[in-house]
């Protein structure tokens, strides 16, 4: 074989995701150098902040970084990040971050990451222009580097090579990442459904997928979020039919909510404005944002005398505007929030609106879009969800989408991933229906490690991947005790006790206030109490000799804890101030 054949042959392997034999070292270490690791720094076990890393020898390249809303219990928190530890502590080794798609759990840390290390994007054209709005508000745009790919796109970045496989989803450019190392092979589907008739005729690339399948992938990961529901979810094009008929005759004013990285959705809406001679206002900050990336790079086609400044409403009558906002969610803050409370600046809503909820809650915000939808009730307006007219779908595959992508695939070991717990069981069992061994389906957590190549997977330790909380400007300084303080404060107030001491002697007070306890004027028999216990405990710290504040402040505590839950059977956080005079 000539030395020009002997180069095409390795060329085509390496495409193929199979690499000459490498020397082996002769020992355990050696052998186990030449694994690749895979491990989930969130996105497991929830819905959000979605990273995993994949390090081969002395390289990691890491697929999304992602943010996760609060829980209802993390009072005050903004955002909940993924833990960068493992990432900064080898940060010499990272080499590449690739991303999917476009929406906040799959992009919104990756400005939090940057600020610690400064690695090089990957991402797909719309999605890089998102991440681009985001980089510019942290002021880190000049410094990232970025490199835009396509689907079909394949990169080299060290050992690895990344290839970039085209899927549906509900916001557009979204890719599946196929990871080849030396050691193993992996395919990641990010967010992923099978859309036959997409908005923008883009169909996911089944034939490239069936085609790596055909040449072995040794480890899949893959989306879980609607293995709970049985078929095939419904193509988004079919919302777009039920616009037409929502609009059709109609005399109100309509408004229209929905995600706002839904560009696909959004263009419908568009679509169907145009139809029936509508002017369109696009309202919100995010959805605002969307629209000009989008309209940008070509991912949003309207008419530029179709779009008009919310300021310009009141020139047109009712029937001739769409409205497209924020506030799919419930947020009380977002624009639809704000219309449904009667403090938007230039929207009130009355019996004149139609206004379209084009959306499911996200599990957890049922109760805030039941209120929502009660207060626009209320209001007089005319209001269509998803029990009631076909006005959303989802962008995730369900069960018989899952079991496609696992056919084509043909994985020899299974890692179901972008789930709460039940769903990456339910995924496990699915893909061990389809006659997968069960030695090979690996249910994960946050920070376990998974060590593989082509002969076999297993796990083999644990990397911190604890949840950084966002609190404002502090990133990661509030933790469990200050969560537990906030939670105590919501559930039954603050007690402050004021006392001004002078040499181990009170002199004045005690002052007490209450905070979300109890109305201190509606309570004075309660508050009368309060101060006599507080002087009985400083009667007996005098007794005693005890001048230490920390030993007086803990006998207050003591004292008003026991009256207050006799009186009340309520816990207040109880802070006792001592001034010295």
């Amino acid at each position: 074989m000539s030395e020009q054949q002997q180069n095409t042959k390795q060329k085509a392997n390496h495409r193929d995701g199979k690499h000459p034999r490498r020397k082996r070292n002769g020992n355990n270490g050696g052998r186990r150098k030449d694994k690749l690791k895979v491990i989930p720094i969130g996105g497991l076990g929830e819905i959000g902040k979605n990273m995993t890393a994949f390090e081969y020898r002395d390289e990691i390249v890491i697929v999304d970084c992602g943010l996760k809303f609060p829980d209802d219990d993390m009072y005050g928190i903004d955002m909940v990040l993924p833990d960068f530890s493992y990432l900064m502590e080898n940060a010499d080794k990272v080499k590449a971050l690739l991303i999917t798609h476009g929406h906040e759990d799959h992009i919104g840390g990756i400005a939090y990451l940057l600020k610690q290390i400064n690695v090089p994007i990957y991402a797909t054209k719309f999605t890089m222009g998102l991440i681009d709005k985001k980089l510019t508000e942290h002021r880190l745009i000049s410094k990232a580097k970025r490199h835009i790919v396509k689907a079909g796109d394949e990169v080299q970045i060290g050992s690895f090579r990344a290839e970039f496989i085209r899927v549906n989803h509900s916001i557009a450019d979204s890719v599946a990442i196929c990871i080849k190392s030396p050691a193993a092979t992996v395919f990641h589907t990010g967010d992923f459904k099978i859309d036959f008739q997409p908005i923008d005729g883009e169909i996911i690339d089944l034939q490239r997928i069936a085609a790596l399948g055909s040449k072995g992938v040794d480890l899949l990961l893959a989306d879980s979020t609607n293995v709970e529901e049985a078929g095939f979810t419904a193509s988004e094009s079919t919302v777009g039919e039920t616009f037409y008929n929502l609009f059709r005759g109609c005399k109100n004013r309509i408004i229209v909510t929905t995600f706002a990285s839904n560009v696909h959705r959004v263009q419908q809406v568009i679509d169907a404005a145009i139809a029936y001679n509508r002017k369109i206002v696009i309202n919100g900050r995010s959805m605002e944002t969307m629209f000009e990336v989008a309209t940008d790079l070509g991912y949003i086609k309207a008419p530029k005398n179709a779009i008009i400044d919310i300021q310009e409403m009141k020139k047109y009558r009712p029937k001739d505007l769409v409205v497209i906002t924020t506030g799919s969610q419930g947020e009380p803050m977002a624009a639809l929030g704000r219309m449904a409370n009667g403090d938007h600046r230039f929207l009130q809503i009355g019996k004149n609106d139609t206004i379209i909820i084009s959306a499911s809650p996200v599990p957890g915000n049922e109760k805030m879009v039941a209120e929502i939808i009660n207060k626009l009730v209320d209001l007089g307006s005319e209001v269509v969800y998803n029990k009631f007219a076909n006005i959303h779908v989802s962008g995730h595959g369900r069960r018989e989408e899952m079991k496609m992508i696992q056919t084509l695939v043909k994985p020899k070991n299974f890692m179901p991933v972008h789930g709460e717990a039940r769903m990456l069981k339910h995924h496990a069992a699915l893909a061990e229906a389809l006659g997968l061994d069960k030695n090979h389906v690996f249910v994960q957590q946050n920070g376990d490690v998974l060590e593989l190549d082509h002969r076999g997977c297993k796990m083999v330790g644990k990397v911190q991947a604890e949840p950084v909380l966002v609190d404002g400007l502090g990133v990661g300084d509030i933790g469990n005790i200050v969560l537990n303080d906030r939670k105590r404060l919501s559930e039954d107030g603050l007690f402050i006790v004021v006392i001004t001491m002078n040499k181990g002697r009170a002199v004045s007070g005690p002052d007490i206030i209450s905070r979300g306890f109890v109305y201190m004027r509606e309570s004075e028999e309660l508050i009368d109490g309060a101060r006599e216990e507080v002087k009985k405990a400083l009667i007996k710290c005098e007794k005693k000799k005890i001048t230490d504040w920390k030993t007086i402040k803990s006998d207050i505590q003591d004292a008003l804890f026991r009256y207050l839950y006799k009186e009340t059977q309520r816990k207040p956080m109880i802070l006792p101030i001592l001034m010295e005079v």
